[in-house]
């Protein structure tokens, strides 16, 4: 039997279930490839609980954390980001032809690094510089940390966030730099700084 994957909201919480076992599926796993959302799973848009989420099913689905870490982003982005929980039945349903299509149309785009990104001589290791066409982004590749650089008019605004569980980035700590700085050195401090973040386990204050 093909397998599939289904999701409903029990007391608020998204519940996703590997069918036709009736597995349920637990954000227990992911965490050791990625650690987004401390809140388990979401859906319907690109942030940590997604990103959780979709890391979750590509990892049960194929039973591969290497290609997970490489493609979680793309099918945040495309598929989880479009899943909904709404309407009278209040739940969703994807199967494993869906997943392998959906996976198939990002294979001109993926490369061996989350959205895009490639290794950068200058910062640390688990740190990608990803392509974006009107500002210079950085991800940490096992959590949702980024840092953007901003350009001012006579300085730069160089920013580390993480998208956290919610839409919106939440900015963690921010340097301004003059222009003739070394904003290499400045980039790499704060991805040393999202290193050293430790967060504590939940309930633990």
């Amino acid at each position: 039997m093909t397998t599939a994957y289904g999701g409903r909201r029990r007391r608020g919480e998204l519940v996703v279930t590997r069918l036709p076992e009736d597995e349920e599926l637990t954000p227990d796993r992911s965490p050791n490839i990625v650690n987004h959302s401390p809140n388990g799973f979401e859906i319907g848009y690109r942030g940590s609980g997604p990103a959780h989420l979709a890391c979750a099913l590509l990892l049960d689905y194929y039973e591969d954390e290497q290609f997970a870490r490489e493609h979680y982003i793309a099918f945040r982005n495309q598929v989880v980001s479009q899943l909904e929980c709404n309407g009278a039945a209040a739940c969703w349903h994807l199967t494993g032809e869906e997943i392998d299509a959906a996976m198939a149309t990002l294979t001109d785009d993926v490369v061996a690094l989350p959205d895009g990104g490639r290794p950068s001589p200058t910062l640390p290791e688990n740190w990608r510089t990803v392509s974006r066409p009107d500002q210079r982004v950085f991800q940490r590749a096992d959590r949702d940390h980024y840092i953007v650089l901003g350009d001012g008019s006579d300085e730069w605004l160089v920013v580390l966030c993480s998208q956290g569980d919610r839409a919106y980035p939440t900015p963690l700590a921010h340097r301004t730099v003059a222009k003739e700085a070394n904003v290499e050195r400045v980039i790499r401090e704060l991805a040393e700084e999202s290193n050293d973040l430790i967060e504590p386990p939940e309930g633990e204050h």
